[in-house]
C-alpha cells in the first residue's frame, strides 16, 4: 500500500466565512494542501454557489473544485448563538477567511480586534471589492467591477470596439491568490513573534498589481494604453495569427533570436537580417509590416502545419484551446492536471488537478464537496457543544 505524501498544511486550522468565490477559492487553495478548513454557510441555501451554473443533481459541478477538501457548517450567524460558536472556533482556528462587505463581520459582533483579543495567533484574510479603508469602502464589490477598475477591462478588445470581460472571475481569483500569499506570509511572521494579524485584500487592487507597466507609463510619458486585441503592444512581433483552415496560430517572435529563426522559418530573412529590426525598439516600429509577413505564411497553411514548422525552429507558439482541447491534451494528462473523482452517487467527474506542483509535500484531493451541513455535529462537537445542545439549535433553525 502506498503510503500518502505529508501535506504541506497538515493541522493548519482554516474557518471559512465567505461565500461565492474569492474567499471560498483563497480557502480551497489551503485545503488542496492539507489545511482543516471548516467552511460556514447559513442553513437552508448554502453559499449562493451551490445553484450557479449548470447543476448535477440540484448542485452546481463548480461546487465539486471549489469547495473540495472542505468541511460544512450551517450556522445562522445573525443570531448570537451563531456568533458565539463562530468565536469558540475562531479561539482555536489559526486563519479565518470571509469575503463580506466590510462593517458585516462587526455587525455581527465578530470584529476582528475582538477575534485576535481572544486569539493573538489568529490571521484574519479579509476581501473585498474595494478595501476595509478609503472612500468607496461600503460599496458593493464584484469581481468585474474590480477587473475595470483596476485597468484590465479597457485593455481586452479590438481597438474601437467595445470591451469585453474576461470570460471568468478573474479579479475574484486574482484577490484570493493574493490573500492565499497574505496568509503564507503572516504565517511566517507568526513563526517568528507568535502574534497573527489581519490581511486587507481589495479585489480592484489585485487586478492593478497585475498590471505591469501600465503606471509608469502613463507616469513618465502619459502614455494611456488602449485596446489592441490580440496583439500586446510595444512587443513585437506577438500576435495571433489566422491559418489556413480558419483557426489561429499564437505566435510569439518577440525574442531577438527567436525572431531572426521565425523570420528564417517563413523565408523572410531579409526582415531577419536587417539591423533595423535587430532589437525591440525597432521591431515595434514597424510592428505592422512584421504581422504581415507572418499573417501571409500562415494564410497558406493549417494550423497544425504552421505550429509543427515554429516548434522545429523553437520559436514559441499555440493554439486557442477549447475545453474539449483542455480535456483531451496528453500535457494535461501527464501532469495531473485532469483529476478524475467520483461522486456520492458513483459518477465520476473530472475536475481541475491541484495547482502549484511541490516535490515533497503535494497536494491531493482528500474528500468531495461536502453537502450543506454535513459536518454541522462534528464540528460541534469538537468545540465541546453536546448533542442535547446542537439538537437545541438545530430546533430553532439556528444550525442544520
Amino acid at each position: 500500500m502506498t503510503t500518502p505524501h505529508p501535506a504541506a498544511l497538515a493541522g493548519l486550522k482554516v474557518l471559512e466565512l465567505g461565500q461565492l468565490i474569492a474567499g471560498p477559492f483563497a480557502a480551497k487553495t489551503l485545503a488542496d494542501f492539507g489545511a482543516e478548513v471548516v467552511k460556514i454557510e447559513p442553513p437552508g441555501a448554502g453559499d449562493p454557489l451551490r445553484k450557479w451554473r449548470l447543476l448535477k443533481d440540484g448542485t452546481s459541478v463548480w461546487w465539486q473544485v471549489q469547495s473540495r477538501n472542505k468541511r460544512s457548517l450551517a450556522l445562522d450567524l445573525r443570531t448570537p448563538e451563531g456568533q458565539e460558536v463562530v468565536r469558540r472556533l475562531a479561539s482555536e482556528a489559526d486563519v479565518l477567511i470571509e469575503n463580506f462587505r466590510p462593517g458585516a463581520m462587526e455587525g455581527w459582533n465578530l470584529a476582528p480586534d475582538e477575534l485576535l483579543a481572544a486569539n493573538p495567533r489568529l490571521i484574519v484574510l479579509r476581501i473585498s471589492g474595494y478595501g476595509q479603508t478609503g472612500p468607496y469602502r461600503n460599496r458593493p464589490g464584484f469581481g468585474v467591477v474590480a477587473e475595470a477598475m483596476g485597468g484590465l477591462r479597457h485593455l481586452t478588445a479590438e481597438p474601437g470596439r467595445v470591451p469585453v470581460r474576461v470570460g471568468v472571475s478573474i479579479g475574484d481569483t486574482l484577490a484570493a491568490l493574493h490573500g492565499v500569499i497574505g496568509i503564507l506570509l503572516a504565517l511566517q511572521h507568526r513563526h517568528a513573534s507568535g502574534r497573527g494579524q489581519v490581511i486587507d485584500v481589495a479585489l480592484y487592487e489585485a487586478v492593478f498589481n497585475c498590471m505591469e507597466s501600465l503606471l509608469p507609463e502613463y507616469s513618465a510619458f502619459g502614455a494611456v494604453r488602449e485596446a489592441a486585441g490580440s496583439a500586446l503592444p510595444g512587443i513585437a512581433p506577438t500576435n495571433a495569427y489566422r491559418c489556413r483552415d480558419g483557426g489561429y496560430a499564437l505566435i510569439a517572435g518577440n525574442g531577438d533570436s527567436i525572431f531572426r529563426r521565425l523570420m528564417s522559418l517563413i523565408g523572410r530573412d531579409d526582415l531577419g537580417q536587417d539591423p533595423a529590426l535587430a532589437d525591440n525598439a525597432g521591431r515595434v516600429a514597424r510592428v505592422a509590416e512584421l504581422d504581415a509577413a507572418i499573417g501571409t505564411w500562415t494564410a497558406v497553411r493549417t494550423v497544425d502545419e504552421v505550429l509543427a514548422a515554429l516548434d522545429g525552429a523553437s520559436v514559441p507558439a499555440g493554439r486557442i484551446y477549447t475545453v474539449a482541447d483542455i480535456a483531451a491534451d496528453p500535457h494535461y494528462q501527464a501532469r495531473g492536471m485532469i483529476d478524475q473523482v467520483t461522486m456520492d452517487d458513483g459518477s465520476a467527474l473530472s475536475v481541475p488537478g491541484i495547482c502549484p506542483k511541490l516535490s515533497a509535500t503535494p497536494g491531493r484531493h482528500r474528500r468531495n464537496a461536502p453537502a450543506l451541513g454535513q459536518d454541522s455535529g462534528a464540528v460541534l462537537r469538537e468545540i465541546g457543544l453536546t448533542d442535547t445542545q446542537i439538537a437545541a439549535l438545530r430546533e430553532r433553525g439556528i444550525v442544520a
